[in-house]
């Protein structure tokens, strides 16, 4: 019982706050193709909401909290009664993205997508129908019909994530924090807890400019074995090899982790080109130096905040043909690429359950190595 008390009082105070503002990667000197927009990041994309809601805490028994939950609103407040086209992607399927099924079949996401730690889904999903239910009914009957998009990566090396600390309340805090603007990266949100390329890592973003159109990528990064990570081309991994989290003796060591991506445009996209959109968040992940192991969770979402025209039951919807699509393309592969690179620059070192840590990557060794090939801009 007084465990419990103990426990509850925790997770009544558990912290929204996010991760000191620092260097990204290109501040680093980091050297990444085309032309990001002005935040380089999803937000770039007009409309474009991200709350989190990030949650730290140490407990007397030696356990800790290092957790939370990650909201992106496609059309910010506007989320809540306009769906938008959407499309995803299942690079490898150890990992989960409820609603998915309905996306596939309808074409659309009618709501937020939210990201949070594997054993966490059902308490978030809970938090989005009671959150939404909060606003006001659909109609008059007060009812909502919701098959909440949630997706998960695994924070079980840092994070109890048996302790069930993100609650309905959690998501409900991470929604009412969205706002367009720039994003935090790092040890924040769903990412708290995440490790990538065994270095600590977690909520990455980064954008493109693609003619009239812009793209924005969103990751919650945590896969990858150290051995193939590449930054900007360079064999990073190879060389920076202390500080490991696995061994190679350790059965963990293989790429068992996740990553999950959400590429937002404002082209004018019908699903079936969404999908199409998502499948490219693959390439920029492989250039990174994901395979995409057995263990892995790679799932992906597209959707665009173009607005359908119309009212009542007949709606406008404008497209591009598919012959102008690959700017597009190689927008999602260029800002998958560095938001996962963002993603890790920005975290911090983290201790967590049980004393078990996570180093994050050394700017001054990264930037020594990109030198060393050749690829630094001073």
């Amino acid at each position: 019982m007084k465990k419990r008390l103990m426990l509850l009082a925790v997770c009544a105070q558990m912290s929204s706050a996010a991760a000191e503002d620092g260097p990204r990667a290109r501040d680093l000197g980091v050297p990444f193709p085309g032309t990001p927009g002005a935040l380089n990041a999803i937000t770039d994309v007009e409309g474009v909401a991200v709350g989190h809601e990030t949650i730290i805490r140490d407990f007397k028994d030696g356990h800790a909290a290092r957790t939370g939950v990650t909201a992106i609103l496609p059309r910010g407040r506007r989320t809540l009664n306009e769906p938008v086209f959407a499309g995803i992607f299942s690079l490898n399927g150890n990992g989960e993205m409820t609603g998915a099924h309905w996306i596939e079949e309808s074409g659309y996401l009618e709501g937020p997508v939210m990201i949070t730690n594997t054993h966490s889904v059902g308490a978030v999903h809970d938090g989005v129908i009671r959150w939404r239910v909060a606003q006001g009914g659909a109609d008059a009957t007060g009812y909502y019909w919701s098959l909440p998009v949630v997706a998960e990566t695994w924070d079980g090396h840092l994070n109890n994530i048996n302790g069930f600390y993100v609650t309905a309340k959690h998501a409900a805090r991470a929604l009412e924090a969205a706002k367009t603007g720039p994003v935090a990266e790092g040890n924040v949100g769903g990412g708290t807890g995440m490790i990538c390329h065994e270095f600590k890592c977690g909520i990455g973003t980064s954008s493109r400019v693609a003619g009239d159109y812009t793209v924005g990528v969103l990751v919650q990064a945590n896969y990858g074995i150290r051995d193939t990570l590449r930054i900007a081309g360079v064999p990073v991994g190879e060389h920076l090899r202390n500080d490991r989290v696995y061994t190679e003796e350790d059965p963990e060591a293989g790429d068992a982790g996740s990553i999950i991506i959400v590429v937002a445009t404002d082209a004018p996209l019908l699903p079936h080109q969404l999908k199409r959109l998502a499948r490219r968040a693959a390439l920029g992940i492989a250039r990174d130096g994901s395979y995409a192991g057995n263990g892995s969770g790679d799932i992906f979402i597209a959707f665009s905040t173009a607005e359908q025209k119309g009212e009542g039951d007949v709606k406008d919807a404008a497209f591009l043909i598919n012959d102008v699509l690959d700017p597009l393309f190689l927008a999602t592969v260029e800002a998958t690429e560095e938001a996962v690179i963002n993603a890790m620059v920005a975290a911090r070192d983290m201790t967590g359950d049980e004393g078990r840590y996570a180093k994050a990557i050394d700017h001054e060794a990264l930037r020594a190595v990109l030198k060393q090939y050749g690829r630094l801009e001073e």
